[in-house]
């Protein structure tokens, strides 16, 4: 009932696999903020009612994750709730969780490198939405055919990248069977204008063939001359030490018979 209340600022919509975050500011002091999110064909849903908090999740009222929504927060006292004047609030921007929440990293299961053959298996992200069942859905799910895959794979200690990409779980690319490759994956949806491509999966690298030059670098082989040019003057140096012992004892050998 108080029209001097502040109204929140800075509202953002933070959204990963569908798991959405509402926040914004100030922190309020003497005051509680309440979330209603609207949506264009679905009645109005109240979250974090009479909190003190700046951000509230509201994963589970956008379950219609094609659906445009906008959050009212809205400024209110302990008692504010139950006055008929409508409490002073704010207006986010609109969020569509299909076209906005950003794709999460996919893990990799599996990875081969046989031959000329690089074979990577990965998994999907999920999402907090389940089926009946109990499982949790997963981002293609949800997306099914307007989601892709990329993979993103190089020479080892190369910066030249290649891509693939493909929408099943699977990718096998041609390699050169000489050398290691490193790769990541991330998840894509084509279709959209914005957020269109996800996080990067962990980067991982094969090691097949790997020699201590490919794992240490020029370092190793640079120690590895100077110990070899170590060795072999040693080498020559303890010959010439011998062979002018053997002269010398040699010619002290003789010396007495040159005196008779």
């Amino acid at each position: 009932d108080n029209p001097e209340l502040p109204t929140a600022v800075n509202i953002t919509w933070s959204s990963i696999n569908f798991k959405t975050i509402l926040q914004w500011q100030p922190k309020p002091s003497g005051y509680f903020y309440t979330v209603e999110i609207h949506g264009q064909t679905s009645d109005t849903k109240k979250k974090c009612v009479l909190t003190a908090e700046t951000e509230c999740d509201v994963t589970d009222v956008l379950r219609n994750v094609k659906e445009t929504y906008t959050a009212h927060i809205l400024s209110v006292t302990s008692s504010g709730m139950d006055n008929f004047e409508e409490p002073p609030f704010a207006v986010s921007e609109k969020f569509t969780p299909y076209s906005q929440t950003v794709l999460g990293k996919p893990e990799i299961q599996n990875y081969t490198q046989k031959g000329s053959k690089l074979h990577v298996v990965f998994q999907d992200p999920l999402t907090p939405y389940t089926f009946p069942n109990g499982s949790f859905q997963s981002i293609r799910d949800i997306f099914q055919h307007d989601l892709e895959y990329k993979l993103y794979y190089w020479k080892d200690q190369s910066s030249g990248k290649k891509f693939e990409t493909t929408k099943s779980h699977t990718f096998e690319v041609s390699v050169d069977s000489t050398k290691n490759y490193c790769f990541y994956v991330e998840g894509t949806i084509p279709s959209r204008r914005e957020n269109r491509n996800g996080q990067e999966s962990v980067v991982l690298c094969t090691s097949v063939g790997r020699s201590i030059l490919d794992e240490y670098g020029a370092e190793v082989f640079i120690i590895i001359a100077v110990i070899a040019i170590a060795v072999i003057t040693l080498a020559i140096v303890l010959t010439v030490i011998l062979c002018k012992r053997k002269k010398a004892k040699a010619a002290r050998e003789k010396e007495p018979l040159n005196g008779v």
